[in-house]
């Protein structure tokens, strides 16, 4: 495939809004791109309508790895204060333009081709490898929960995540997400009677005065991903400025790292509302939006250190292996029955989720010689690996 093609796929898939839905649009596109091959195995997993997951598997009987990428992006925003159109995949010198040149899909078609190269070059690999397209990573995570639910990974002896590391750092380990919501229900009434009522705000600033010294005990820090991160960033309640407010709500964001699963936070929080709402009038409700453990991870697990020494060689720099701040899909794929390692390294810029997001053009072509050099060297090493040298 030549490069201006191997360029003009990435640009098809920026120009579909897959923003936070449409994915079968996009899952649509690259089962087109794999129909002519009849030695590829293609399955769309709905989710919901207009959100199907792509599942294609090619290869021989051996070890599986999986190659996986999200197709949905986040919004544009407001399109005018763009310089380059945010679904027209633009290419201006290096860089190429759009919602999603970065965060992901520019990765997904990567790893697309690889697989597609794979097919047309007639390689025989040692193994198997399975694209996992996901719906909504940007939202929740969903479709990889979706698809580790349904089995799609318990196979695997590895898996990749072509997320917008930059080739440069092969990320072995990422912090988990807690996202909650605490709902206050009062009961209104004339602000000249507040004894008839039950405020629902004083109600709600007791849950927030304490759960910052509560979450704040957890000292014990990651070497790699550092402390536990909780933040309240959303607070609203009441109707108007006389009447005693009969309803408010906060929602917190949680950055979670290995030392802390997410069961222990959920029986914190849990405790801690039990305890606020045995007091008079104290009506608090706790859930939580689509929560994702921490990666804990081994820098020195083979996959990681094989992926770096590629890295090294096809891109000619230091890859560093990191941890990141941020989930990611492996987080639901580790929960599969197969043990494997899960690391996340693509092309991709620092303007992920920007205004004028791109991609180095370079870096998108030699992310598809990265995976088409780690794909056979991590299957024969899974194979033989005694035969895997340092």
């Amino acid at each position: 495939m030549t490069p201006q093609a191997k360029i003009a796929i990435l640009q098809h898939l920026i120009q579909i809004p897959s923003v936070n839905d449409h994915e079968s649009q996009v899952a649509d596109y690259i089962a087109g791109l794999f129909a002519p091959y009849p030695q590829a195995e293609i399955k769309k997993v709905t989710y919901a309508d207009g959100r199907d997951n792509l599942v294609v598997t090619i290869g021989h009987e051996g070890p599986q790895l999986g190659l996986s990428g999200h197709m949905d992006v986040v919004a544009a925003g407001d399109e005018s204060a763009w310089t380059h159109a945010p679904f027209a995949g633009e290419v201006v010198g290096d860089q190429l333009f759009g919602r999603g040149a970065s965060d992901m899909k520019s990765g997904l078609a990567a790893i697309v081709i690889t697989m597609l190269e794979f097919l047309e070059q007639g390689t025989q690999l040692p193994g198997s490898i399975r694209l996992l397209a996901t719906v909504g990573e940007e939202t929740g995570e969903y479709g990889a929960a979706q698809l580790t639910d349904e089995g799609y990974a318990d196979h695997l002896a590895g898996l990749v995540i072509a997320e917008p590391s930059g080739l440069d750092n092969v990320v072995y380990t990422a912090r988990g997400v807690i996202d909650y919501k605490v709902v206050s229900t009062g009961k209104g009434v004339h602000s000249a009677q507040p004894e008839n009522g039950i405020n629902a705000i004083d109600n709600l600033m007791k849950f927030y005065n304490a759960v910052g010294p509560l979450m704040a005990k957890h000292t014990q820090t990651d070497p790699v991903l550092g402390s536990l991160l909780h933040n309240v960033d959303l607070i609203s309640g009441g109707e108007q400025i006389n009447s005693i407010p009969a309803h408010a709500e906060l929602m917190a964001n949680m950055r979670t790292i290995p030392a802390y699963p997410n069961q222990v936070i959920y029986d914190e929080l849990a405790g801690l509302i039990a305890q606020l709402n045995a007091e008079d009038g104290a009506q608090l409700d706790l859930s939580y939006s689509f929560p994702e453990e921490a990666i804990p991870g081994d820098p020195q697990a083979p996959l990681v250190q094989l992926a770096k020494q590629i890295s090294d060689q096809v891109c000619g720099h230091d890859t560093q292996v990191v941890g990141s701040g941020g989930a990611n899909d492996g987080a639901e794929f580790l929960r599969a029955k197969a043990d494997f390692t899960s690391i996340e390294i693509g092309p991709g810029s620092n303007t992920s989720h920007q205004i004028d997001e791109y991609v180095s053009v370079k870096e998108y072509l030699q992310a598809i010689d990265f995976y088409e050099a780690l794909v056979p060297a991590f299957l024969q090493q899974v194979q033989e690996p005694e035969s895997i040298t340092e």
